[in-house]
This record gives C-alpha cells, sequence and structure tokens, in this order.
C-alpha cells in the first residue's frame, strides 16, 4: 500500500472520459490495433486527451506503433 500511496503523490492520475474515447477513435483510425492492442491504445488516447507525451513502461515494444504521438521512456 505505500507504493501505491508514493505514486499517487508523484505522478497524476488522468481520467477517462469523452475526450478520451473521441481520441481514442481518432487513433484507431490512424494506426492498425486489434484485440487486447486496444488497452494500449486507450492509454495512448488518455495520454493525448490530457496533453502527455511521455510513457514509462516496462513494455515498450507494444507502444512503439504509437511513436511519433508518444514518447516512450523505458525502465
Amino acid at each position: 500500500m505505500d507504493d501505491a500511496n508514493s505514486l499517487m503523490r508523484n505522478f497524476e492520475i488522468l481520467e477517462d472520459g469523452s475526450v478520451v474515447t473521441e481520441s481514442l477513435l481518432v487513433l484507431c483510425r490512424e494506426v492498425l490495433v486489434g484485440g487486447r492492442q486496444i488497452h494500449d491504445a486507450n492509454i495512448v488516447a488518455t495520454m493525448l486527451a490530457h496533453g502527455e507525451r511521455r510513457l514509462l513502461t516496462f513494455n515498450v515494444t507494444d507502444f512503439r506503433r504509437f511513436e511519433g504521438r508518444i514518447e516512450l521512456v523505458e525502465m
């Protein structure tokens, strides 16, 4: 629980909503995604809707299709 509290203090939680949904629809028209990849696309759509461009991830490979839209920061 201490780790979760630390994350909450140090990072902004980006909310989902209609703006994110519209961003996701646009993104899916521009980038080929399917199946479970939609979860990654939703993360990117949420970022874009909130003006965030940097994604810290252990899973750089799954997000490479979004390069140019976001900056990948590998852990």
